[in-house]
């Protein structure tokens, strides 16, 4: 699109790669630059405030509470040189127009350039949902003033988060560990893990039995012969199933009335049901109809790429963000379910060109979202332009994962335009009569779809990976009220009670979103942030919280409950979007959440206590923390009681009895009780520690593990559990066991070998000894400053000096040795299509596909990772792209340069001492 005759524009985006596809679409006569995302941002640490500022008392905050919440922002230090660059573009052109995103980032962003560069010629806001040449020549003929309400929200947030962050983190320093954090959402989604653990771990199963009847009918026709049953009700009384058992007690609820069979009765049951005539007693047929679903918001998109495609939050609004800025979808931060006329109109062509008029229903289909306070001017989730793209048009075009995304939205925005899926469903109940005269009902259901619609195209998947797919049929013979059939099998059949299902990246947004908490922006650096913490691992799509977030939890519901309610965290989005929508005044809701005010708008039940600032400062003395990191689990058969305590050095067991009193602890050491601990292995989920697991830890399976007692010196020889692995101890000796060793299967004598390392080979003629030693690079000889690896761990339990002294007389080169072979091999990753191998490394085991390679993370462990787990890892490792290289370091003077150098600094005038600055502190955020 030409600008106006002799008139220069600069347009700035956030992004480079949006800037190229955007610099595409315009004429001559615009430059397009990228800010490279936010410019400025509240001070991150004491090194970031100016020196104008240091000596203020909100400089740490960076924020004057006492002045309207006044913010302090600072150019970001990667961020500098880019803006000289945009300060002097925009010296040079005629016009402004800042293009960034559309929600309140986006807004806030071009806030700051306007801010930061200070223009002196007009600056305009244009805004578009996707990156079409159509959508850009739109936005550049209509643009706009900049939103100083979504300025606002924005800002506001920022704040409320850096008050949050910054108040209530040095309590969890203080009374938990240091370093750790605390947010307004990170510790609410922790607090959702940390509370579905705890319904895990008082989880106690209940065993059901019922029976599966394999029925006949006799002359069938066309349809099946034969299909399943099972017994739902004896005498009238319904057969108890899991719904029906109190998950903390594994009792049948009170007043159920059910029947809860056992395996005796259940075959007992069954053995007099055999030959006996089974009679159909009731037919229900219905017509079955399903809706398609809406076209993808951000949860949405998060929740069915991880089911699907095994993304994680990160990786799919990643690679969400690479389509978006090449032109291939449109925006993917939405809460929106509606779809421009255009992409309708589009989506309806595109059904017909491929499924056939017939799949196209006479009018649009229109969706209202569920999502409270959805900006609905704004649009789902969708392929870019007027005429959508097939994933055959693109497949050429795209990388795997961004392909695999585009098909996925494709097929979500196309299913949601066509027809609905019908057929019937029918259901069938059945009676039999046992040889006791017990009245036996067993029912069946049975479901044909007779015009699938837009499950042509897709079908949700369900987060319970045992649920059976919305496109499945379960087809059952043609039958009749008082139909004679015949039983062909009785099987007793017997099942547990399951305990909740751990959350996913997928269900715990799609939880936060019904919770009304958080926004499509935030969703994925949510996820990313309680696993950067080390609240949440993530084991296999299950995320499992840590001790230390079970700690820092307590610690709220206990002292802070109001700051992790659910409800009072959405009432905070809430007054964040009256604030969007210019009904609300940004100082008062801080005012009032900060210092608290009984007329004030914010929530009330902080206003009254005083506000954020005194309720976390007022009480702080009545924390205790040793009771905050100690997390009660059961008294065990000696009236013992079971707590995790939360240490420096991680969690670990501690048993007394009531009332006694912990000992001291050694230096370097946790404290204890009468020394009755056991460390917890890295990588066990909290709802593991059973009883008979703990008992197993403390009596040495995993924890402390007496092997006998030194021959030589009578101290007993101990197998333990450390930060770094299993080891060997003996008074002041010890030994970290070898690669090849196990701690199950480590033997006395096993143990007598490591303890006797660093093995004194012999004495050199030269008087030098000759150690033979296990290292960071494995088995080694050593003399003096010299060494040389051995090519086994067994080398050195039996190498001789003569050996020794022969390889360390040889010359010193790099010798390559034989590459070990993989400790597990994979399978092809799922988007690359590259085997992928496990493999052990000089700082731990890694997975590779040849060229990338990717640490294991805490808690996982080769056996245990899956092939999902390895893509993603791969993947993001791809996206973050090669390391930074070092600079090298500065050569040495040589002692004549020292000496020169002396001489002219003691020629000149001493300066003035300075003061060393503090070391900032580490920001909470």
């Amino acid at each position: 699109m030409p600008s106006n005759a002799g008139t220069t524009r600069l347009v700035i985006v956030e992004s480079p790669a949006k800037a190229k596809t955007i610099s595409g679409y315009l004429g001559p006569g615009y430059v397009v630059e990228a800010s490279f995302g936010h410019v400025r941002d509240l001070p991150r640490n004491a090194a970031d405030v100016p020196a104008k500022y240091k000596g203020e008392p909100w400089a740490r905050l960076g924020v004057d509470v006492d002045n309207g919440f006044h913010a302090l922002y600072v150019v970001s230090p990667d961020r500098k040189q880019q803006i000289s660059k945009l300060t002097k573009l925009a010296k040079e052109v005629d016009e402004i127009l800042l293009a960034t995103d559309e929600d309140r980032e986006g807004e806030a962003i071009a806030w700051h350039l306007v801010e930061t560069l200070k223009p002196k010629v007009p600056v305009k806001r244009m805004v578009f949902h996707e990156i079409t040449k159509p959508a850009i020549q739109a936005a550049v003929a209509n643009p706009r003033e900049i939103d100083r309400d979504l300025v606002d929200a924005q800002e506001a947030r920022r704040i409320l988060d850096r008050l949050y962050g910054y108040e209530v983190s040095p309590v969890l320093w203080k009374k938990v560990m240091p370093k750790l954090s605390a947010g307004r959402v990170q510790s609410v989604a922790t607090r959702i893990v940390v509370e579905r653990e705890r319904q895990r771990m008082a989880f106690r199963t209940a065993e059901y039995w019922d029976i599966l009847a394999t029925l006949a009918v006799a002359n069938a026709g066309e349809g099946p012969r034969g299909f399943n049953a099972t017994l739902i009700a004896l005498n009238g009384d319904r057969i108890a199933t899991g719904k029906d058992f109190e998950p903390t007690t594994g009792r049948v609820k009170p007043g159920a009335g059910v029947v809860h069979l056992d395996e005796g009765g259940a075959r007992g049951l069954a053995a007099r049901l055999e030959g006996r005539p089974f009679t159909v007693t009731r037919v229900e047929e219905k017509p079955y109809r399903r809706r398609p679903y809406a076209p993808f918001i951000t949860s949405t998109l998060q929740q069915e790429a991880a089911r699907k495609l095994r993304f994680s939050s990160q990786q799919t609004m990643r690679t969400a963000q690479r389509l978006y800025e090449n032109g291939y979808i449109t925006y993917m931060r939405t809460d929106s379910v509606n779809l421009s006329e255009t992409a309708i109109a589009a989506a309806r062509r595109q059904i017909v060109e491929l499924y056939g008029e017939r799949s196209v229903p006479p009018e649009p289909r229109r969706y209202t979202g569920k999502v409270k306070n959805a900006q609905e001017a704004h649009e789902a989730i969708r392929p870019a332009g007027d005429n959508f793209r097939t994933p055959g048009d693109v497949a050429k075009e795209l990388p795997a994962e961004e392909f695999k995304l585009y098909e996925l939205i494709w097929r979500r925005t196309i299913a949601s335009q066509m027809t609905d899926a019908v057929g019937s469903s029918v259901s069938v109940r059945i009676r039999a009569v046992s040889s006791a005269q017990e009245e036996a009902d067993f029912g069946a259901t049975g479901k044909t779809i007779t015009d699938p619609g837009f499950l042509r195209a897709y079908v949700e998947s369900s987060d319970d990976e045992n649920a059976e797919a919305e496109d499945a049929e379960r087809r059952l013979p043609t039958l009749v009220k008082d139909q004679p059939l015949t039983a062909e099998e009785l099987a007793a059949q017997g099942h547990h009670t399951q305990p909740p299902a751990r959350y996913t990246e997928a269900s715990l947004v799609k939880a936060l979103e019904e919770l009304g908490i958080g926004r499509p922006s935030t969703y994925a650096s949510i996820m990313q942030t309680i696993q950067d913490r080390g609240y949440v691992v993530k084991r296999g799509q299950a995320m499992i919280p840590s001790f230390l977030a079970f700690a820092v939890i307590g610690l709220m519901e206990r002292h802070y409950p109001r700051l992790i309610d659910y409800d009072f965290t959405a009432s905070m989005e809430n007054e964040l979007d009256e604030i969007a929508g210019g009904d609300h005044a940004a100082v008062d809701f801080l005012t009032s959440f900060y210092f608290g005010s009984a007329n004030g708008t914010g929530d009330q039940a902080i206003a009254h206590a005083g506000g954020l600032k005194k309720l976390v400062t007022e009480n702080l003395s009545d924390i205790d923390a040793r009771s905050i990191n100690s997390i009660p689990l059961f008294t065990d058969d000696e009236g013992r009681e079971i707590v995790v305590r939360v240490g420096r050095y991680g969690p670990y067991l501690q048993r007394a009895l009531p009332g006694e009193q912990p000992v001291p602890a050694a230096e370097g050491e946790e404290g204890g009780t009468q020394g009755d601990r056991a460390p917890i292995p890295e990588g066990l989920a909290p709802d593991e520690l059973t009883p008979d697991k703990v008992h197993e830890l403390f009596l040495g399976g995993g924890g402390e593990r007496k092997l006998g007692d030194d021959p030589a010196t009578g101290e007993p020889i101990v197998l333990k559990s450390g930060r770094f692995g299993p080891y060997v101890a003996s008074g002041e000796r010890k030994s970290s066991l070898l690669r090849s060793q196990s701690p199950d299967s480590l033997t006395f004598d096993d143990a007598l070998k490591l303890l006797s390392l660093p093995r004194l080979v012999g004495v050199a003629p030269d008087g030098a000894e000759v150690f033979a030693n296990n290292g960071r690079y494995g088995p080694y000889v050593k003399r003096g400053d010299e060494f040389r690896s051995l090519d086994s761990e067994e080398k050195m339990f039996n190498v001789t000096l003569d050996e020794a002294l022969a390889l360390l007389a040889a010359p010193k080169t790099r010798q390559r040795r034989a590459a070990a072979p993989p400790l597990r091999e994979m399978g092809a990753d799922p988007l690359t299509e590259k085997p992928l191998v496990i493999k052990d490394g000089r700082f731990g085991p890694y997975v590779t596909d040849g060229e990338t390679n990717a640490s294991l993370r805490r808690g996982q462990t080769p056996e245990a990772l899956t092939l999902e787990e390895a893509s993603e890892m791969l993947a993001e490792k791809r996206a973050k792209g090669p390391a930074p290289k070092k600079k090298a370091a500065a050569k040495k003077a040589t002692p004549a340069k020292k000496a020169a150098t002396a001489k002219k600094t003691a020629a000149k005038k001493t300066p003035a001492k300075k003061t060393t600055p503090k070391k900032a502190p580490t920001s909470p955020e």
